[in-house]
């Protein structure tokens, strides 16, 4: 049996960092996970995600593991494969799990369409479930939705807003 009762919240950290798109939220677990990353002017959001994900959540402010800032800090400096350095772990259905890892393995300075990603997932029907899943995606540009676009090549829904959107694109080399 757990030591913690199913009805205690979950205790996660959550820290900010400034970024050139504004203030990052990080949440992160008792391991130094991250389990979150959203934007500041979306905390509201973020709360109901890790609620949805986790039940009753308490939020402690307390800094993120000095590798996975200086990973963040660096990716947005310009060295793009430092997310690659940064360890996530997602609740969700196995759907959404499934989609979120392939968000993973989408390089920077590539995008991918909804439905290239449900075909690539040999679900080629499933192209509005998976932008369903994309845009419950807890942890931004780590696990990066913003590499999708429309069909025709347009931006489509970011949850951190399009110009956010467009921003983290082109400094991943893609011209929007």
């Amino acid at each position: 049996m757990s030591a913690r009762s199913a009805d205690s919240p979950r205790r996660f950290a959550l820290d900010r960092l400034k970024t050139p798109i504004g203030i990052a939220l990080l949440v992160t677990d008792v391991d130094g996970v991250l389990r979150a990353l959203d934007w500041e002017d979306y905390e509201h959001r973020m709360r109901e995600l890790l609620r949805l994900h986790y039940g009753a959540v308490d939020l402690r402010t307390q800094q993120a593991p000095a590798a996975m800032r200086t990973a963040l800090s660096g990716y947005f400096d310009g060295d793009l494969v430092q997310l690659e350095a940064i360890a996530w772990r997602v609740a969700g259905t196995p759907f959404q799990r499934k989609v979120w890892t392939a968000l993973a393995k989408i390089p920077a300075g590539a995008t991918m369409s909804y439905g290239a990603l449900a075909a690539r997932l040999d679900m080629p029907k499933a192209v509005r479930a998976v932008g369903h899943a994309n845009g419950s995606n807890p942890i931004s540009v780590v696990l990066p939705c913003h590499r999708l676009i429309g069909a025709d090549g347009s931006l489509v829904k970011y949850g951190g807003g399009l110009e956010r959107k467009r921003w983290l694109l082109r400094h991943e080399g893609v011209e929007v």
